[in-house]
């Protein structure tokens, strides 16, 4: 009998741009690569150019993160909204926290990815520098998120932010963040969220799952990646009882009084059981919450290869939910009908 574990195949267009990256050879994170993945791409005045050419200006703040210490939050707005003097009230906000595995990745680095389904809305962006493990480990990361949450509420006012209209968002690293800065606001009586909204959630460092065993040397973000980040992050601690639901958020005991919930992954990704599981959790809490499984999608699909049909299903389901959640009609451009038949979901 084979020791190859069974999994689910990978979407036929996906597969195609996973061979492009194995033809490169093997990849493991080390320690090493942390500085250059933790640059951005392009030039912030590059960044910026864009920005403005879709209608857009970025400004930056800094506020008290965990302990007191400084950290930035990029603030992204309608160039229109800024222009404007007492035409436009307050307005629903989307606080922004960016993957790497909680070890590298930039606050500005995916501003790009938002294009297709929230910044056709009127809403004002927030992207927080949180700090990054090994140098800075739990609780760092996530009471940084938790502290620039706190700080965009208190500063509604001045932000031009309903503040019974802010949303929390991330993807990946960002996206366990973002349940953990949730759990915090809901723990401390802290900032009512309206919503969360989860791509493809690192929640769970245990590291037990089918999923993790079946993504293991294979795929984009795998069992390897994922165990480095929770290692840098927990150290010793990693897979212990000595964690936190804040830090892995799997670990949460109660769900109960969570806002709102938009919860996506692929069928072929690491994170896969822990984030259904998540859901299930949310729906017997009572929570609201609405769940995707893109069938044969890897970790970061959508970003990736942006164009395979799967990837504007994907994008097109999130801009539909983000529709009824801001309760604007108005289509969002670039994303296309969502495809029925290519489309594994579970909603609630």
């Amino acid at each position: 009998m084979s020791d190859t574990i069974a999994r689910s195949p990978f979407d036929p267009e996906l597969a195609t741009f996973l061979a492009t990256l194995e033809a490169r050879g093997p990849f493991t994170l080390t320690a090493e690569m942390l500085p250059r993945m933790r640059q951005l791409d392009v030039p912030e005045d590059v960044l910026d150019e864009r920005l403005r050419s879709r209608g857009y200006q970025r400004r930056n703040v800094t506020v008290p993160g965990h302990l007191g210490d400084p950290i930035d939050l990029a603030i992204i707005e309608r160039v229109e909204r800024i222009e404007r003097t007492g035409a436009t009230g307050a307005t629903a906000a989307v606080y922004s926290i960016h993957g790497g595995g909680m070890v590298f990745g930039h606050h500005l680095g995916n501003l790009d990815g938002f294009d297709d389904w929230l910044l056709d809305h009127d809403v004002v962006l927030v992207s927080v520098d949180y700090r990054l493990a090994p140098e800075y480990p739990d609780p760092y990361p996530v009471e940084d998120c938790y502290a620039g949450l706190v700080w965009v509420a208190a500063h509604a006012a001045e932000l031009g932010i309903d503040p019974a209209r802010l949303v929390i968002a991330g993807q990946s690293a960002g996206g366990g963040l973002a349940a953990g800065t949730a759990l915090l606001a809901r723990d401390r009586n802290g900032p009512d969220l309206m919503a969360q909204i989860l791509v493809s959630p690192m929640l769970d460092d245990r590291d037990d799952t089918v999923s993790t065993m079946q993504i293991d040397g294979v795929g984009v973000a795998d069992r390897q990646m994922t165990r480095f980040g929770w290692q840098a992050y927990l150290g010793s601690r990693r897979a212990t009882s000595d964690v936190s639901a804040s830090a892995a958020p799997a670990r949460a005991t109660d769900l109960s009084g969570l806002p709102r919930t938009y919860i996506d992954c692929g069928s072929a990704e690491v994170f896969r059981d822990e984030d259904v599981a998540f859901a299930s959790r949310l729906w017997a809490a009572g929570v609201d919450a609405e769940l995707h499984v893109w069938p044969g999608a890897f970790h970061g699909f959508t970003s990736m290869v942006p164009d395979a049909a799967i990837s504007r299903t994907a994008t097109a389901a999130l801009a539909d939910w983000t529709r009824r959640l801001l309760g604007d009609p108005s289509p969002v451009r670039g994303a296309t009908a969502p495809r029925g038949e290519s489309e594994e979901d579970v909603s609630q």
